[in-house]
């Protein structure tokens, strides 16, 4: 999806990335592992393996380095939940930005969604709860993700769901009357946008971000996206009616009541409290043992 001009704050001189080229990391450049522009490196400082996201300052857009990077760094400093990726630094060279943050190992939920082709109720619960807890920490911030999806959330070692990627994310978004303000940014991935954001109005951000979450649930419970993005036409027309099912796939009416109360239109749509509410959130398995990859099993109760 294109980067659009934001109305607001455009006058606003962009902060200057961190610099630090007198205590760097001192680190032992690694194998990219599967992530755009990242590389893996084991942190002295740490004493843990990092991911470093390089940015080169001569191949990204202007817009790109001096709004959407400076940003994004001054958003993850001020962030430190379990279920986000932890930033621990920013260093500026002459010709590229190294952001050196936690690295999770066992790849991304579209990762699992690619293999497994679609994910169990336990396990989609586990993460879904996961990621729902992620975003209320950050809208408690004043901070709005836009740009949720399965390729932004990773696995850690014992295969949590870590939210990444703050490039389109904004601070500071609560008014003094406790309102989240409007957004008119138009960013992010097509097939995970909603509606309003689709027909380039200004938008409530976290309601949006809701809307995300609802898109990646679908894609865990289905093995597919809800919506065909393949033109801007179509994408438009289908986020308007109510969210369909595939018909070979069977699951519960619970599920299937927070899907369609997610993927809605803006005035009914979930909120953070009420989908913690419903009863599939709150559905529990005494014992759950759930299957994270071939060799390996996870005991949830």
């Amino acid at each position: 999806m294109a980067d659009g001009a934001e109305n607001a704050n455009t006058n606003v001189k962009p902060e200057k990335v961190e610099k630090n080229k007198s205590k760097k990391e001192n680190v032992k450049r690694s194998k990219a592992f599967g992530v755009r522009n990242a590389r893996i490196a084991h942190s002295e400082r740490h004493r843990c393996n990092v991911a470093i996201k390089i940015v080169s300052k001569l191949q990204e857009a202007t817009d790109y380095l001096e709004k959407f990077l400076p940003r994004e760094i001054e958003v993850v400093k001020g962030l430190r939940h379990d279920n986000l990726i932890r930033y621990y630094q920013a260093i500026e060279t002459t010709h590229r930005v190294y952001i050196i943050m936690e690295y999770a190992e066992n790849g991304s939920l579209l990762d699992i969604i690619k293999r497994d082709g679609k994910i169990d109720d336990n396990r989609a619960r586990k993460w879904f709860m996961e990621l729902v807890n992620a975003v209320e920490y950050c809208h408690t911030k004043g901070v709005v993700h836009r740009d949720i999806k399965c390729e932004n959330l990773l696995m850690d070692t014992s295969y949590n769901i870590k939210l990444s990627d703050f490039g389109f994310a904004r601070n500071n978004m609560i008014k003094k009357n406790g309102q989240m303000r409007t957004s008119s940014t138009f960013c992010g991935s097509y097939a995970y946008a909603s509606p309003e954001i689709l027909k380039g109005i200004p938008y409530q951000p976290n309601t949006s971000d809701i809307w995300s979450i609802g898109v990646v649930l679908y894609a865990m419970i289905f093995g597919t996206l809800p919506f065909d993005d393949t033109t801007y036409q179509k994408l438009l027309k289908q986020v308007q009616k109510p969210v369909s099912f595939p018909r070979d796939v069977i699951i519960s009416d619970s599920c299937k009541q927070m899907i369609i109360k997610l993927l809605a239109p803006l005035k009914v749509r979930l909120n953070i409290s009420d989908i913690k509410n419903q009863p599939w959130s709150q559905r529990q398995t005494k014992v759950q043992l759930i299957k994270m990859s071939p060799n390996e099993q996870y005991l949830d109760g």
